[in-house]
């Protein structure tokens, strides 16, 4: 009788700790969800968002991104966050996609923490007209910029009589998704629909059409 005890005992306590353990899909939902009834920083309520227990996300970093292309991977990779509304603008349209095109598996690299400080990209601000770097990008930020050069966009900053002045480097920008073939990328979308003015818009059936139809492409192409 002790030992059928005993044997009940372990199995239980091997099935609960398991059971414990969350996925990295059941965290993406847990973090994105639970700003749905919080405020942001300009005052405004996040966008409400129901994501799906069954999406692709796995949490990764700037120093695996920069591994897996070393090692001429092909995967998907997003860099984003919870707090950036337009990545809350097309998260849901883009796993619907996602699952209807069966892809199993997109990195995310997080570009903040929770308290807004960047913590992957270089920042400037303008200083008497010039740009000027007031933080430093994470430790492998330099090898992001330098292997998604052909598919990032330059980091510009507008002044106040509106003159675009670039600061001399590209910029992952959020959201960003982007394909990668064989260690070399091949495709960029932000995933917002040209309909889609400010990133607090009502997302109506035009845009959500349109996030549709960039995002099936985009997944067309591994």
């Amino acid at each position: 009788m002790k030992k059928l005890f005993c044997g009940i005992l372990v199995l239980l306590l091997l099935f609960g700790t398991c059971g414990c353990e969350k996925s990295d899909a059941e965290k993406f939902k847990e973090e994105y969800e639970s700003l749905n009834s919080e405020v942001n920083s300009s005052g405004k309520n996040y966008r409400k968002l129901e994501i799906s227990k069954k999406n692709p996300f796995v949490y990764s970093s700037a120093e695996e991104i920069v591994k897996k292309i070393e090692n001429n991977e092909t995967f998907y990779v997003y860099f984003g966050s919870s707090y950036c509304p337009w990545c809350r603008s097309v998260m849901e349209k883009m796993i619907e996609v996602a699952n209807e095109k069966n892809i199993s598996k997109i990195y995310y690299v997080d570009i903040w923490e929770g308290d807004h400080k960047e913590i992957l990209r270089d920042t400037y601000k303008l200083v008497d007209g010039k740009p000027e770097k007031t933080q430093e990008g994470g430790l492998f930020y330099d090898e992001i910029l330098k292997y998604f050069d052909s598919v990032l966009s330059d980091y510009t900053l507008t002044d106040e009589n509106g003159k675009t002045i670039s600061v001399g480097e590209k910029r992952i920008f959020a959201p960003n998704f982007i394909s990668v073939v064989d260690g070399k990328p091949t495709d960029l979308v932000e995933g917002i629909s040209s309909k889609q003015k400010g990133s607090m818009d009502e997302l109506t059936d035009e845009i959500l059409e349109e996030e549709k139809q960039i995002f099936e492409d985009f997944f067309s192409g591994l």
